[in-house]
């Protein structure tokens, strides 16, 4: 047994749930929640009845409190935390940047009940970013949120009418050469490469209300291609799949810039599809990193918001490019 005197340093604290929520939406499914958290910190956490004790070093106890707290918001609102949110959270609080309840605030855009807000502490930096910036790099691996969050920035500024018009483009980088050959209208032949981005938009508002606006010409979404030669005034455009430009097609998207408007361009520099020829991303960092108002956030494995497997398959292979 040692002989060591208690700490005096040791700080406790005792959190009482409000009536309205139970214990069981704070541990989770069978204390799943609560197993994750105790893995992430070395204090003490007890849980008894309605209350949860905790006891231990003093920053931890504050964090713990911190998160215990946020807990506590998201289940009075509806939303039981799960086992992704304490990961996310504990994540967070390592990283001392963002504390959990500034990103549960921070929502962008709420459809049908169902807030978007960033979810990492890499996507409050860069919707951050795409706020403060007239001009916002986003690179990063798939699932990082990269487009999503940039096209609920769009629509929410077209809500508040601080745009007219939202264009969302991407390069058609497999029909460059095979287009002619693909069977059906120039509409229909590019259409597969479009996809994505009508999926993102209709995720986050009314379908029909949606088809509307295209058919207005409100929203546009149209390959790269189409934005030769044009200037974009009070809109939000956002450029998707920009690692599949060419240098020169990245120059001439940046310059269709026009007054009162945002530019965001995302991409993963590691899945460039171009047959040859470089990269317009990999190469514009070098071109235009210090200019006043462009933004470059660099979005990670942990800022991976899908199915945990795909972080982890990312962090893997971002430990095999490092290794060569």
């Amino acid at each position: 047994m040692s002989n060591d005197p208690i700490s005096t340093d040791e700080t406790q604290i005792t959190l009482t749930l409000p009536e309205r929520v139970g214990m069981e939406q704070i541990v989770g499914p069978s204390d799943c929640v609560l197993r994750e958290v105790k893995r992430a910190f070395s204090a003490r956490i007890t849980v008894r009845g309605d209350t949860i004790a905790l006891s231990g070093d003093a920053a931890e106890v504050q964090s713990l409190t911190a998160l215990f707290s946020d807990f506590i918001k998201m289940a009075a609102a509806g939303s039981d935390p799960t086992i992704d949110d304490a990961r996310r959270a504990v994540e967070l609080l390592r990283q001392g940047e963002f504390a959990p309840s500034i990103l549960r605030e921070d929502i962008l855009l709420t459809y049908r009940g169902r807030a978007i807000r960033p979810k990492t502490a890499g996507q409050k930096r860069y919707v951050d970013a795409i706020r403060e910036n007239t001009v916002t790099f986003g690179i990063g691996p798939a699932g990082t949120g990269k487009t999503y969050l940039a096209m609920a920035m769009a629509v929410a500024a077209l809500k508040r009418k601080e745009v007219n018009r939202i264009i969302l483009t991407r390069p058609v980088v497999e029909a460059g050469e095979n287009l002619g050959f693909l069977p059906g209208t120039l509409t229909e032949k590019v259409d597969p490469y479009i996809r994505p981005l009508y999926d993102a938009l209709f995720d986050m508002t009314d379908m029909e209300r949606a088809r509307e606006l295209i058919e207005g010409g409100v929203i546009e979404i149209a390959p790269l291609a189409f934005m030769r030669g044009r200037t974009f005034n009070d809109s939000f455009i956002i450029l998707d799949e920009a690692q599949n430009t060419t240098p020169e097609q990245m120059k001439m998207f940046l310059t269709r810039l026009g007054f009162n408007s945002k530019m965001v361009i995302t991409g993963d520099v590691t899945q460039v599809d171009l047959p040859h020829g470089y990269s317009g991303l990999k190469g514009v960092r070098r071109i235009l990193e210090g200019v006043e108002d462009i933004a470059f956030r660099d979005l990670t494995g942990r800022d991976v918001v899908r199915h945990n497997l795909v972080a982890r398959i990312v962090e893997a292979y971002e430990r095999a490019a490092e290794t060569r």
